[in-house]
């Protein structure tokens, strides 16, 4: 278990639970969770399988740290209790839903959003929402792919303001530059 330095800047990423290893979004959130670690970040996510499970992976292979931030609701979703996965050093659990985005938010210098389902959409939708009425202090979203660029573009084209600190990136590498510059 890595230790995790106070002064250490922790980024959340937000995505689905569905990808498996060897598929190509399970790859891209282990590749960014390394990159991240091995840039000086500790990695944050919600702790379970899925894209949370590659981004702690990669995060621990590049020798970081890793938070997972569970919620009892998933306590058996899916007919199966849910722990947090191997790869998560430190974790939080919380009772419901808000209580555990909220925790993300407020711990995490910055946040990634992945490709994902109705789950990430409202984690992307609370993140935003706080950043952008500046209910929590502005840091920087990384929107990784394609997959919300319509929905980004749609909103932020009626509300310009809003895509102020949203980064449309496609590379891990993409993300630790920008990270460097913001955080």
């Amino acid at each position: 278990m890595s230790e995790i330095a106070d002064d250490q800047p922790i980024i959340s990423i937000f995505g689905s639970y569905a990808p498996q290893n060897g598929e190509p979004l399970y790859e891209q959130a282990y590749s960014i969770g390394y990159a991240l670690a091995a840039a000086g970040y500790v990695v944050c996510n919600g702790g379970y399988d899925g894209t949370m499970a590659a981004s702690a992976k990669g995060a621990k292979d590049a020798g970081g740290s890793t938070i997972g931030v569970t919620c009892n609701v998933f306590s058996n979703y899916r007919g199966i209790p849910l722990q947090a996965n191997q790869y998560i050093d430190r974790e939080f659990s919380h009772e419901d839903l808000l209580s555990r985005i909220r925790q993300m938010m407020e711990m995490s210098a910055a946040y990634v959003i992945l490709e994902g389902g109705t789950g990430t959409l409202s984690e992307f939708s609370i993140v935003w929402e706080y950043v952008c009425k500046k209910l929590i202090t502005p840091r920087p979203i990384f929107v990784f792919g394609s997959f919300w660029n319509q929905l980004v573009d749609q909103l932020t084209s009626v509300r310009p303001q809003s895509g102020k600190h949203l980064h449309c990136v496609d590379s891990a590498e993409q993300i630790v530059q920008l990270a460097h510059q913001f955080v």
